[in-house]
């Protein structure tokens, strides 16, 4: 019995000592996964995978990403809070969509199970037209769109998107309807407007000057003042129209991942985004830097959520 006893004492610590050798491992013991929720080409992926060397060398670990586009996030987000919390599921996740979803449907996971990791960039929304077009203002856009109702057309990377949301702005403010077309991606809506799909679309700064420009005009974006990425082209507020949206990307992980974790990626975020090389490599992808800590991000986010809501109240985006 005595034996019977010694036996089981030690089996127990050899398992506490092999839990804690696993826990002390993370993250060297197997690839981390990191989920873009949108098609690869488009802002978040190419970003994502600017990210992803810098990211293994300060954490010392291996990175596979996966994309998983579809219903504007919500596949890539449910998947995220549904994964085990054990450090090794990251998403990438995008306001306003991840907040406006929650506004406009009821969800298949609860946006409680998320923590908020970092905030990578800001990112303004803006319209883009073929080269070729007549439209070269906001005022052109408005009044196409008033002379020929249901003819002029918006791409977008989906529903409740930035982009989305801008032109529902757009036309509540000016009294206009746009023909809305939403894709799973940036690199679907930057095909559709360069083939003269849609009359225009909406690209962020990144996706329309991180990428080769010829065939497209930006007409305006939709930032609080000019881009240093693109300091010739005017807000849409210097054209007289008061909106403003902008597409927030950063990264998030299962809410239940142990502070330990979270704070080490953070850390390690924080390393990436203050390198010079990575920094330098941001500047030739037209990325506007903008981070702020996962605490700081959450916090805003209320307010955020308040804006839709009542964007939502006053014009909904889905009938």
């Amino acid at each position: 019995m005595k034996h019977t006893k010694m036996k089981t004492a030690l089996a127990m610590t050899a398992l506490a000592a092999t839990a804690s050798y696993a826990h002390a491992e993370w993250p060297n013991d197997r690839p981390i996964q990191m989920i873009v929720a949108f098609a690869p080409g488009g802002s978040t992926d190419v970003m994502a995978r600017a990210l992803e060397p810098f990211l293994e060398k300060e954490l010392g670990a291996d990175i596979v990403i996966e994309n998983r586009p579809g219903a504007s996030g919500e596949i890539a987000y449910t998947a995220l809070a549904k994964a085990k919390p054990d450090g090794y599921t990251f998403s990438y996740i995008n306001t306003p969509g991840y907040l406006s979803m929650q506004v406009q449907r009821k969800l298949g996971y609860d946006p409680k199970s998320i923590k908020p990791i970092a905030r990578i960039v800001d990112d303004p929304s803006a319209i883009v037209v073929p080269a070729n077009s007549p439209i070269k203002t906001v005022k052109d856009f408005v009044e196409a769109a008033k002379a020929k109702p249901g003819t002029i057309s918006f791409a977008s990377s989906g529903v409740g998107t930035d982009d989305h949301l801008a032109i529902i702005l757009l036309g509540a403010a000016t009294g206009t309807t746009f023909t809305h077309i939403p894709f799973s991606g940036a690199g679907e809506t930057r095909t559709a407007i360069l083939g003269s799909q849609v009359s225009g679309g909406g690209l962020n700064i990144s996706e329309f000057a991180g990428n080769d420009t010829s065939g497209l005009r930006m007409v305006a974006h939709f930032g609080s003042e000019r881009s240093p990425q693109l300091p010739d082209v005017p807000t849409a507020k210097e054209q007289g129209f008061e909106v403003e949206m902008t597409s927030e990307r950063g990264i998030a992980a299962p809410r239940d991942v142990s502070d330990k974790i979270t704070q080490k990626f953070s850390d390690a975020m924080k390393k990436v985004i203050d390198n010079p090389e990575f920094q330098k490599q941001a500047k030739q992808l037209a990325l506007p830097l903008a981070y702020l800590s996962g605490p700081e991000w959450e916090k805003q986010m209320p307010t955020r959520l308040e804006r839709f809501q009542k964007i939502w109240n006053e014009t909904p985006w889905v009938q």
